[in-house]
């Protein structure tokens, strides 16, 4: 299989496995169990802790993995995931565990996501089997349910993979299953990893009287959590150009990130155009237009650009790329303009910054880490996440923000011994014995189980919201990317080229995103011709007069006579009350 040059420079040793019967969907059936090997039980008594399962419903999920692996032991696992803690800890932890339980050793690489992108699609296109497993974002959903390659789980659980199949899985638990269905409505991938993209703030500082008076005699309203743009644009003047300094420290009123760098892509596609209003009303992604701007009928997409329904370079999107820049330029450290998303993420524990108007959740373990200057020394947060702000074009009905879903995948061309294999090593790292603990360490929770527990709710003081965020119905408004991106590898790549040109001042918004409707436009109309596709192939609709189409009601929406509107912010307090009153 010529793996070993494709695994250069691969990561940590690991493990997994598997074999008994279970029901399709892995729902709830008892576990026969037991003999507990003394390896399963040292690590269900020691490690894996807390769980929302006793001691002996851990051992019993043991029992299955040891039983369910008889067959592979002595095979060696190829899995893929993006570097990011939950994973490390996957690696350095539960392949361990595993290989101990099972007998089966796992090499478990970790590399960008980027990487990970190009991997899985070189296995695709190839049909060679590189690795056995991928840990891939949901993101691709419209990819894998066009492109096929990908094996559906749903289909698997009930066939081939039905007897190594964990009878607890419980897949109704994973709050992420919505966003790995495809519209065909079979699960294309199992959640391992979730964290949000939210609004993060010092609620200390938001908190003080002095603060609070000079704010409000210079905007007219109280300082809080922003509801709208134009509200987070006056606190981030605010904390930039009037506080500016605090306990004898310069501060910023905004953090973003500018390099030219593939992540500066995402930057946009994790659903800021939809945070400004570009789309339309409809969860978890909007129709017919959703996030990237590109307009679907039934399931086929018909273009991008405005002269054909699309948003991409609407004047909401125009709106969301000009506030970007602004922001950037006027309110945030001079420094954050040449960094990258993972360069960026961890600047808030610094303890200069006031707020993120785009801060991703994973990030969460170097704010909370001792010693972190924005934690308190009984260990309680400084800061808060609250509801991202919204966007001038956002209407009542379309979803709030973004959730990044790293899921477990499965692809045709591995045999089914190996994809057995691996299907099992999946669900060890999922499973209820491990997922509590897992998202204590990694912070990136999938199982509604796990945030209902003791144990989180203990946590949540020193998690600065996470827990009241993911017990609310409200997690349902921040989603991936959904099935209207028909290609995200060939897509993704065109938006930070284009975002990079308009930061550098080489293109204006309009132009730059102009250049980026055209661009998709083309991949759009040459994907119907492209090998492989199998069901809701791309058809460009005839160009139109753009005029015409922003006359319509729904996205493109036609330009507000006021962008900016008056800022409106809401008390902190009064978003947990909804959050815990299911609001």
């Amino acid at each position: 299989m010529q793996r070993r040059g494709f695994l250069a420079g691969s990561a940590a040793s690991l493990a997994a496995l598997g074999l008994p019967p279970a029901p399709a969907w892995g729902q709830g059936a008892p576990i026969d169990v037991p003999e507990v090997s003394t390896a399963a039980r040292r690590w269900a008594e020691v490690e894996f802790r807390p769980s929302t399962l006793s001691l002996e419903e851990r051992l019993a999920e043991m029992a299955f993995f040891h039983r369910a692996a008889r067959p592979f032991r002595g095979m060696r696992l190829y899995i893929l995931s993006e570097t990011i803690g939950t994973h490390v800890y996957e690696a350095r932890v539960l392949a361990r565990a595993f290989a101990e339980i099972t007998g089966v050793t796992v090499v478990h690489d970790l590399v960008q996501e980027g990487e990970v992108v190009n991997r899985i699609q070189q296995q695709r296109r190839t049909g060679r089997n590189f690795y056995d497993a991928y840990v891939n974002d949901s993101d691709f959903i419209g990819t894998h349910y066009r492109f096929g390659g990908v094996v559906p789980l749903s289909d698997w659980m009930a066939g081939d993979g039905a007897d190594v199949t964990l009878p607890t899985l419980d897949v109704d638990d994973f709050f992420g299953r919505a966003f790995c269905t495809a519209p065909d409505g079979r699960l294309y991938q199992l959640p391992d990893q979730q964290f949000a993209n939210l609004y993060w703030f010092r609620h200390d500082w938001f908190q003080r009287e002095d603060l609070q008076e000079t704010f409000r005699a210079r905007f007219g309203y109280d300082l809080g959590v922003p509801v709208n743009w134009k509200a987070y644009e006056d606190i981030a003047d605010f904390f930039t150009n009037t506080v500016k300094e605090i306990d004898g420290r310069r501060v910023w009123g905004h953090m973003d990130y500018g390099a030219r760098d593939p992540s500066l892509g995402w930057r946009f596609t994790d659903a800021w155009l939809p945070i400004a209003g570009a789309g339309d009303t409809g969860l978890p992604n909007g129709h017919p237009v959703a996030d990237w701007g590109i307009r679907v009928e039934d399931c086929v997409p018909v273009g991008s650009s405005v002269a054909r329904g699309g948003a991409a370079n609407s004047p909401a999107a125009v709106y969301a790329l000009r506030k970007y820049l602004e922001w950037l330029e006027k309110y945030a450290p001079p420094e954050a303009a040449g960094m990258s998303f993972s360069e960026a993420g961890p600047v808030p524990a610094r303890g200069d910054i006031a707020q993120q108007v785009f801060w991703y959740s994973a990030f969460m373990p170097d704010m909370v880490r001792p010693g972190s200057a924005v934690m308190n020394p009984d260990g309680t947060a400084k800061w808060r996440m609250a509801p991202t702000p919204r966007g001038a074009y956002w209407r009542p009905g379309m979803k709030q923000g973004y959730q990044d879903c790293g899921a477990w995948t499965l692809m045709e061309s591995t045999p089914v011994p190996r994809r057995k294999a691996a299907w099992l090593y999946a669900q060890f790292c999922v499973c209820k014995s491990v997922s509590l603990k897992k998202a204590m360490v990694g912070l990136t929770p999938i199982r509604d189980s796990d945030m209902r527990s003791s144990a989180m709710t203990d946590a949540a003081p020193g998690l600065g919201g996470l827990v009241e965020f993911y017990r609310s119905p409200a997690r349902t408004l921040w989603t991936p990317t959904g099935p209207n991106v028909p290609h995200y590898p060939l897509l993704a790549q065109l938006w930070w080229q284009v975002i990079s040109a308009a930061r550098a001042g080489r293109a204006t918004p309009q132009e730059a995103l102009d250049r980026l409707a055209a661009a998709q436009d083309d991949i759009l109309g040459r994907l119907r011709q492209a090998p492989g596709i199998e069901r809701c192939a791309p058809a460009l609709a005839e160009a139109e007069d753009p005029a015409a189409w922003l006359a319509r009601p729904g996205a493109p929406k036609s330009g507000l006579a006021d962008e900016e509107g008056r800022g409106e912010t809401i008390p902190y307090a009064e978003i947990v009350r909804q959050w815990q009153g299911g609001g």
